[in-house]
C-alpha cells in the first residue's frame, strides 16, 4: 500500500488546493459573472459570504473524511494537511462559521437570508448522508452530482434574489455552469479512483466500473453544448455560455495531460480552469 511519506513536498502553486481556497475563488468569480448578466450590484458581504460557505463546507468534508484516515494510509497532499493540521483547522472553521453567521445577521434582509437558509439545508444534508451515513450505500446519489447542484445554485442564489424577476435568464447558464462543475468532479473522481478505494470513499468513478470514457467525454460535451449556446444566443451580455466553453475546453485538455503530470498536479489545477470569468470581468 502507499504510504504518505511517498506524497512529493507541495509547490507554492498547489497550496490554494491544498487549503480549500481554489474553490471558493471559483464561486466567487461566477456569482460576479452572473450578477453582470443579470445587471445588478452585488454589496461586499455577497462575495464574503459566499466565499466563506463555500471553504465552510469543502474544509468540512475533508476534515470529516480525513478523521478516518492516518498519515500511514492517506494518499493526498490535501488530506495530509488537514490530517496533520487537524485542530487548527477545525478552530478556524468555527471562526469562519461565526463571521457567516455575525455577517449574515447584520448585512442580509429577509429574503435573502431566507434563501440561503434555504440552500444551507441540502448542504448539511450533503455532509451528514454522503461523509457520514451512506457513504457505501449503493443507492445513493452520487456525490459529483450533488455538489455540482449545491455548487451552481450557490454562486447564482445572491443575483436571483436582488431581482427574482430576472431568473429565468439566468437558467441556461447556471445549468451549463452546473454541467461544468459537474465535468470538474467527475474528471477528480476518475484521477483518484484508487485513492477513492485506499480512503474508503465511494465516488462516481467507482460506481461506474469501468466505464470511464463517459467521464473522460464529460468536458468536451459541455464544451459543445456551450458553444452552441454561443451560437443560438450572441448576446454580449450573456458571457456565461462564452466562458463555459473556455472552461469546458481546458478542462478536456487538462484531462488529457493528467497521466503526464500526475494526479497531484492535475488536481491542484483543476479548479483554475473554471475561473475563466475573471478575463470578462477585468475587461
Amino acid at each position: 500500500m502507499p504510504q504518505s511519506s511517498t506524497l512529493n513536498r507541495p509547490q507554492g502553486w498547489q497550496w490554494p488546493a491544498i487549503l480549500s481556497l481554489d474553490a471558493p475563488l471559483v464561486a466567487v468569480l461566477w456569482q460576479a459573472l452572473f450578477a453582470r448578466k443579470l445587471g445588478v450590484h452585488l454589496d461586499w458581504h455577497d462575495p464574503v459570504l459566499l466565499g466563506l460557505a463555500v471553504w465552510i463546507v469543502y474544509a468540512a468534508d475533508r476534515w470529516i473524511e480525513g478523521w478516518r484516515l492516518d498519515l500511514d494510509t492517506v494518499q493526498t497532499q490535501r488530506h495530509q494537511f488537514y490530517l496533520r493540521h487537524r485542530w487548527p483547522v477545525f478552530w478556524t472553521g468555527i471562526a469562519a462559521i461565526i463571521a457567516t453567521t455575525v455577517i449574515a445577521i447584520a448585512r442580509l434582509d429577509e429574503r435573502e437570508f431566507k434563501a440561503g437558509f434555504v440552500l444551507l439545508i441540502p448542504t448539511l444534508l450533503y455532509l451528514f448522508s454522503h461523509q457520514l451515513v451512506h457513504r457505501h450505500h449503493p443507492l445513493r446519489l452520487p456525490k459529483e452530482i450533488v455538489i455540482a447542484v449545491i455548487f451552481a445554485l450557490g454562486c447564482a442564489l445572491a443575483p436571483a434574489v436582488i431581482v427574482p424577476e430576472k431568473i429565468p435568464s439566468l437558467l441556461i447558464p447556471v445549468t451549463l455552469f452546473g454541467l461544468l462543475c459537474f465535468a470538474n468532479c467527475a474528471l477528480i473522481a476518475s484521477w483518484e479512483k484508487e485513492v477513492d478505494t485506499l480512503h474508503g470513499q465511494t465516488s462516481l468513478a467507482l460506481q461506474l466500473k469501468g466505464r470511464w470514457a463517459i467521464i473522460h467525454a464529460l468536458p468536451w460535451l459541455v464544451f459543445l453544448s456551450a458553444l452552441v449556446s454561443v451560437f443560438l444566443n450572441p448576446d454580449p451580455s450573456h458571457p456565461g455560455a462564452l466562458c463555459t466553453a473556455a472552461s469546458g475546453l481546458l478542462l478536456g485538455l487538462l484531462d488529457l495531460l493528467q497521466p503526464r503530470i500526475g494526479r497531484e498536479a492535475a488536481r491542484a489545477v483543476v479548479d483554475f480552469t473554471l475561473m475563466t470569468p475573471v478575463v470578462l470581468l477585468l475587461l
